[in-house]
């Protein structure tokens, strides 16, 4: 049985700069915070733990006192710099430039869009770490939108100016912005083309893993997605996985496969999220090299 890894999976360069500066920080000192997870995955997460690195709440952070916390690649609103300057914590920001340049679209947005009464809306996953940092940006008024159910709390009269968290499906959004031109229309068939300002801001390099895992998965009889089950982007991948090849599964670690999911299969393909650590994924192939090498025996 062939298996392979898709060489496309692993960390996008947010996750992987993160993860640098942290490791880069801790060679000089025993304890380094990080508010939240830094990735979505409890196994990478755990091997920081074991270097030093103490993951905390915001609750904890309002204890903290002249420390160092890191700022993972999800970004913060701006009450997080502000209560580092007040209990004289240094950040170590490490939030993605990507997710940066977003913060700086809502928040413009968001101040050209007041005269006219207008709504920022964000489609992403209420209380996820990036949505809370781009929602800060409007002083938490932005409208969080996940499903069709949740465009009920637009008023369509109004204009709306729509984004989207970094990591959700490209389809997704394109789905949302077609019901909210819909709905803005029913609701005001005068409005104007600039009623709806739409912007994609999915990161390219997440909306780019999509056509490359369509074609991964038809070519394996077999996939299995390496993700954190918290990992909205290994959702949304994921979902792209099972469409192509229903023989996908969903995995955090290895000791999560079943070797019945083999049976009659030649070739497995091995993928994972952006938040997926390749020396995970590897882990993972030599497990299933080592099931086929029994069952050959």
């Amino acid at each position: 049985m062939k298996v392979t890894i898709d060489k496309n999976s692993g960390y996008c360069f947010g996750v992987e700069y993160a993860i640098q500066m942290a490791e880069d920080e801790m060679e000089h000192s025993n304890t380094l915070y990080c508010l939240g997870d830094i990735v979505h995955n409890s196994m990478e997460v755990k091997r920081l733990h074991d270097k030093g690195l103490r993951i905390i709440s915001r609750e904890q952070l309002e204890e903290l006192r002249d420390c160092k916390v890191l700022i993972r690649a999800h970004g913060e609103p701006p009450e997080t710099y502000e209560l580092a300057l007040r209990n004289n914590i240094e950040l170590i920001d490490a939030s993605c430039p990507v997710v940066l340049k977003l913060q700086n679209r809502v928040k413009h947005a968001f101040d050209k869009i007041q005269p006219d009464k207008g709504q920022v809306v964000i489609y992403g996953q209420k209380g996820h770490a990036e949505v809370i940092g781009l929602t800060g940006q409007t002083n938490n008024e932005a409208i969080v939108v996940t499903t069709e159910e949740d465009l009920a709390q637009v008023d369509f009269s109004r204009p709306v100016s729509f984004f989207s968290q970094t990591t959700k499906s490209t389809k997704g959004f394109y789905k949302m912005k077609a019901l909210i031109e819909e709905k803005i229309k029913e609701a005001n068939p005068q409005a104007p083309a600039d009623y709806l300002d739409a912007n994609d801001s999915i990161c390219r390099q997440v909306s780019n893993r999509e056509p490359q895992l369509q074609k991964f998965s038809h070519e394996h009889d077999v996939i299995l997605f390496v993700s954190g089950k918290k990992s909205s982007n290994g959702k949304a991948l994921y979902g792209v996985c099972k469409i192509e090849n229903p023989r996908s599964y969903f995995i955090e670690n290895e000791q999560e496969i079943e070797p019945a999911w083999f049976e009659g299969a030649t070739s497995v393909g091995i993928c994972g999220a952006t938040s997926t650590p390749m020396w995970l994924m590897e882990q993972v192939a030599r497990h299933v090299e080592n099931i086929d090498s029994v069952a050959t025996f």
